[in-house]
């Protein structure tokens, strides 16, 4: 399960994102201009579409641009699978006294940066992904938020047990939260914390973890 977009281990949707556009929230929604709520505040169908383009524009300088928009084809929807989960995992990691510093960040990603190969190579890596260059540290501190709160919790990431307490601790946090979707992007799965047609969505990095 815990999977989500990363650079060495994901599950990729397929289809191009040019035969699939962007859905815009129309004037009859419950939430107008909101492709979620989450917690009282609003993803924005515009925050969406922003964040896709970063991707879609890092992808089209690559050599290999054609097959990472096919491999990254419903981007729209695993882009807001991913903002609605850093949310939930705010919250937990906030809950349970979990604080993440710049330093923090910067060691964990020099670590992933040398075993991937350099810099470039990384970033390369988490665009094969969905992860724009610039939202590279954004992920690498989810990353430690999961294993603070994992810590916390004592639960062993590597282990089913452990994923499964950690599991329970944000489906409990996502309850709490009302997460309301969008019905044209789909159901957001409390108990699964994941939106319904989406898969995979949690970070794991384990090629990098093992020498980070």
């Amino acid at each position: 399960m815990f999977r989500r977009r990363t650079a060495l281990s994901v599950s990729a949707t397929a289809a191009l994102l040019a035969a699939t556009p962007l859905l815009a929230a129309c004037s009859g929604d419950a939430h107008p201009g909101a492709a979620a709520i989450v917690d009282g505040k609003r993803i924005t169908v515009a925050q969406l579409q922003a964040k896709v383009k970063d991707v879609r524009a890092a992808q089209a300088k690559s050599p290999q641009g054609g097959q990472l928009i096919m491999n990254t084809g419903r981007l729209s929807l695993a882009t807001l699978n991913g903002m609605i989960f850093d949310e939930v995992l705010a919250r937990g990691a906030k809950g349970a006294g979990v604080t993440i510093t710049r330093s923090d960040i910067q060691k964990w990603r020099a670590r992933a940066e040398k075993q991937a190969g350099g810099a470039e190579r990384l970033k390369a890596m988490w665009l094969q992904q969905g992860v724009a260059p610039d939202e590279v540290d954004a992920m690498v501190r989810n990353q430690l938020l999961l294993d603070g709160l994992a810590k916390h919790l004592g639960a062993d990431r590597g282990k089913p047990q452990g994923q499964q307490k950690l599991a329970q601790a944000l489906a409990k946090t996502s309850r709490s939260m009302g997460i309301d979707v969008n019905p044209r992007f789909g159901k957001w799965d409390d108990q699964q914390v994941i939106l319904g047609e989406t898969k995979d969505p949690w970070i794991t990095t384990e090629h990098v973890r093992q020498q980070a």
